[in-house]
C-alpha cells in the first residue's frame, strides 16, 4: 500500500513539474524552483544544459530529501542525452552516474539495464537507498529505456566503515580482487585542504545536522572515510571517460560531495587532469524565491527550490 502510494505521489511530482517546465519556457516563473548563474543572474534549465557542450561532466549535488531536486535531475538527464546522446547530432556517450550504487553491484545493475534480471532480483541484490522508488528510479529507468549506461559510483559502505574506525591503511588488508574492483587505487589521494577544513566545521557542528552527522557515523577518521567515497566517485567517472566517444557524464551526488567544485571535482582532476565539468548545485532555500549572494560559491550553477516541499509530498 506504502509502494503504491509513494509511487503515485511520484507521477503527480513529475507531471507538476512537466507543467511547471512548459510555463518556464513560455516566460512563466516555475513555481517551487529558480535556477541562477554563480553571479544570481536567473537562467532557464536550457541554458544549463547548452554549458554541457564543452564538458565532459555535469555534476548535480542534491539534498537527498528535496522532491524538487530528484525531479530536476530526470530533467536534466533527459535533456542531456537528447542534446548530446547517440540520437542527437553530437552523437556522444552519454552515462548516469549515481552516489546512490556502490561499485560492487555494478554488475547487477548492468544485468537489469541489459534485461537479463527482473527488477524485483535487481533491487534484492543492489541495496537500493531506502527512497530509491520516489527519487532514483525515475533516472534508472530512463537509462534503461533509453540505453544509456549506469555507473556504480560509490565505494562498498562496508569499507567507508573499516577506514572511519581503522583508517586508510586498513584496506590493505582486504582480498585482492576487493582492491582492484571495488576501490580507487590506494593509496587513495587525501582531502584538500579547503575540503578538509570544511568538513570539520561541519562535523564540528555548524548547527545540528553536522554534530547529528557525526554522532550517526562515529569513528576515528570520518574526513578519510569521506574521502574514500569522493575518491571512488571520481575514479569511477574517470573510467569511464576513457571509453567511448566524447563522453558526457552526469554524476548525481549529496551536495557536500561537489558544492564549490570540492570533493568529487577536486578528486577526480587527480584521476583526470583534463576532464571538464559543469557543478550544478540544488538546494532548498529559505530565501526561496530569492538568490542570496552566498549562494553563488556552490557551483557553476545554484537551483533553489522550495523548501516546503520534501519527497513524498504533493504540490
Amino acid at each position: 500500500m506504502k509502494d503504491g502510494v509513494r509511487r503515485l505521489s511520484s507521477i503527480l511530482l513529475f507531471t507538476a513539474l512537466a507543467a511547471q517546465l512548459a510555463a518556464g519556457a513560455q516566460g512563466v516563473p516555475p513555481p517551487h524552483y529558480r535556477a541562477f548563474d554563480a553571479k544570481g543572474n536567473a537562467v532557464t534549465l536550457q541554458a544549463i544544459v547548452a554549458s554541457l557542450g564543452r564538458a565532459d561532466v555535469l555534476f548535480v549535488g542534491e539534498t537527498h530529501d528535496d522532491a524538487v531536486a530528484h525531479l530536476l535531475e530526470a530533467e536534466l538527464l533527459r535533456r542531456a542525452d537528447e542534446a548530446y546522446g547517440a540520437s542527437s547530432a553530437e552523437h556522444r556517450s552519454v552515462a548516469l552516474s549515481l552516489e546512490m550504487f556502490e561499485r560492487d553491484v555494478q554488475t547487477v545493475l548492468d544485468e537489469y539495464l541489459a534485461g537479463l534480471i527482473t527488477e524485483r532480483h535487481f533491487l534484492l541484490s543492489s541495496r537500493p537507498w531506502r527512497n530509491y522508488e520516489t527519487d532514483y528510479r525515475p533516472l534508472v529507468e530512463y537509462a534503461r529505456e533509453h540505453h544509456l549506461p549506469v555507473i556504480a559510483a560509490n565505494a562498498p559502505a562496508r569499507y567507508v566503515s573499516r577506514v572511519s574506525s581503522n583508517g586508510p591503511d586498513s584496506l590493505k588488508s582486504l582480498p585482492q580482487v576487493a582492491i582492484k574492483s571495488w576501490l580507487p587505487p590506494l593509496p587513495f589521494p587525501p582531502a584538500s585542504e579547503g575540503y578538509a577544513a570544511k568538513f570539520n566545521r561541519f562535523m564540528g557542528g555548524e548547527g545540528a545536522a553536522g554534530a547529528t552527522q557525526a554522532s550517526a557515523h562515529g569513528g576515528l577518521h570520518l574526513l578519510e572515510a569521506q574521502t574514500l567515497r569522493d575518491a571512488s566517485m571520481a575514479y569511477s567517472i574517470s573510467e569511464y571517460l576513457k571509453r567511448g566517444r566524447d563522453p558526457l557524464v552526469v554524476q548525481v551526488n549529496g551536495t557536500f560531495h561537489s558544492e564549490e567544485r570540492m570533493g568529487v571535482p577536486e578528486q577526480l582532476a587527480r584521476y583526470r587532469k583534463q576532464a571538464r565539468a559543469v557543478v550544478v548545485t540544488i538546494v532548498p532555500a529559505d530565501s526561496f524565491p530569492n538568490f542570496e549572494a552566498g549562494l553563488g560559491r556552490l557551483g557553476d550553477f545554484v537551483i533553489i527550490t522550495d523548501p516546503a516541499v520534501k519527497t513524498g509530498s504533493g504540490f
